[in-house]
């Protein structure tokens, strides 16, 4: 199986290609058998002493049917043309005519006009190599034999040279000159006619050339645009590398929601203030000051960076916004910046589930002469959410009572305790089995609070 270039997969096909070189040794074959029949029948003519009235009007049925033959492989081959390689080759086609004999020069030059192509012609090696090189030509009819430089050394030299990186060269040399014809390939010849040059192989020569250039021109296009669209790939790749190391470093300093809402896009501004329903979570370690009093800087930090990872582990899990974090403390809320349902039953879920991890955590701190455990304070209602900060350094926070009352019941609750707020306890219903604790006086507000606190999730 032929070898296909890899850049041609990556195109739409258009059609059934064949191989170039199958079509030049068939064109060959037929171009040789066709002169070997059209001398034999006129030497039979001549033999004959003419032919008579039906042999005659055989030969013209044979003629216009040959003819007929002829123009729809011309029609069949400029319809291929047109589709494959209208975008790759000039049209006309430029064709070089590098021979120092001007008769030559004449003959070839008007045949190939005659079949509509653009014809520049030079007459000695040097002048070809500045035409070459001027004009840029699909083509090159070279003349072996010219003064200043041969063709074989104007071929040699046209060849190693990157302006012309697939140029079909035709060499041009009489019968007897097979020598220089197999020196003309070796310098990188591509194709050879006789002379004096017959019409007809001169056409088909010229056809065949010029396809192979059209397919090797559409192989280094199509590479070309491989090769942009590997840039653009890895343009997009590095342009999303750098959008996760971009979410890596919000979500850092932002609760995965917020970072995501920024990088999207999705909001004119995602930080902006606004005011919305949430459930307010606090949390605090109980004997955490006096244990950062006693304890080694080294076993604090240890203490915290294992707190906050359990924690942090449920606040992802249940889909919280984390505020911040305040030393042995932090904030939690729900409902924003993405809304999310049932928000004080997750908010509860989440709740239960930190004291069950800081009651493995409390075990594990105890062995160590550390007793310390936590209190949490759960609150409903309504508060501006937005960014808070200055420019270069913004949190995502919220502001209002809500907020304080989910602190005053945290600092309230004792340890191991989830104390909620009463509109938190009638809006959970029947998830949770909560026992009264009475009315609390916190600080910062003027009249008792009703307060509950939670045994455990009922389902």
């Amino acid at each position: 199986m032929r070898q296909v270039h890899p850049a041609v997969r990556l195109v739409e096909p258009v059609g059934v290609l064949r191989h170039p070189s199958d079509r030049l040794n068939a064109e060959r074959a037929h171009d040789d058998e066709q002169q070997r029949h059209q001398q034999k029948g006129h030497e039979q003519l001549v033999l004959d002493g003419g032919a008579d009235a039906r042999d005659a009007a055989h030969q013209r049925a044979q003629w216009r049917a040959e003819q007929d033959r002829r123009e729809r492989i011309r029609a069949i081959e400029a319809h291929f043309q047109a589709r494959v390689y209208s975008t790759v080759v000039r049209s006309p086609a430029r064709i070089l005519v590098a021979d120092d004999t001007p008769a030559n020069v004449r003959m070839l030059e008007t045949r190939l006009r005659h079949d509509g192509y653009d014809v520049v012609v030079a007459r000695d090696g040097e002048e070809t190599l500045a035409t070459a090189r001027a004009t840029h030509p699909d083509l090159i009819l070279l003349d072996i034999m010219m003064p200043k430089l041969d063709g074989i050394e104007v071929c040699r030299r046209l060849k190693r040279d990157p302006a012309f990186p697939f140029t079909p060269i035709i060499m041009v040399t009489a019968m007897s000159d097979t020598k220089d014809l197999v020196a003309g390939f070796d310098a990188g010849g591509d194709d050879y006619l006789t002379k004096p040059v017959d019409h007809q192989a001169l056409a088909a020569r010229v056809r065949s050339m010029l396809r192979i250039k059209a397919l090797h021109d559409t192989v280094q296009a199509q590479a070309q645009e491989l090769a942009q669209w590997n840039a653009t790939l890895e343009a997009r790749v590095a342009s999303q590398l750098a959008e996760l190391e971009r979410i890596g470093r919000l979500r850092r300093f932002f609760s995965p929601q917020v970072a995501d809402l920024i990088v999207r896009g999705d909001a004119a501004d995602p930080l902006a203030s606004h005011r919305r329903e949430v459930t307010v979570v606090f949390v605090d370690i109980r004997g955490f000051t006096a244990f950062a009093e006693t304890a080694e800087p080294e076993e604090v930090m240890k203490v915290l960076r294992d707190y906050h990872a359990h924690m942090g582990e449920q606040v992802l899990a249940y889909e919280g916004t984390l505020e911040r974090f305040t030393g042995d403390g932090m904030m939690i809320f729900f409902n924003d910046p993405v809304i999310v349902p049932n928000p004080i039953e997750r908010a509860l879920r989440m709740t239960v589930a930190m004291r069950e991890a800081m009651e493995n955590l409390a075990a594990q701190w105890r062995r160590l002469g550390f007793e310390l455990h936590v209190g949490v304070g759960v609150a409903q209602g309504y508060a501006t959410i937005g960014a808070i900060g200055f420019e270069g350094r913004l949190d995502y926070g919220a502001i209002g009572s809500v907020t304080n009352l989910a602190a005053r019941l945290c600092a309230e609750a004792r340890p191991g305790q989830i104390l909620i707020s009463q509109r938190v306890h009638a809006d959970a219903g029947a998830l949770v089995d909560a026992e009264p604790v009475g009315e609390l006086q916190l600080k910062g507000f003027q009249r008792p609070i009703p307060a509950y606190s939670v045994r455990r999730l009922k389902g």
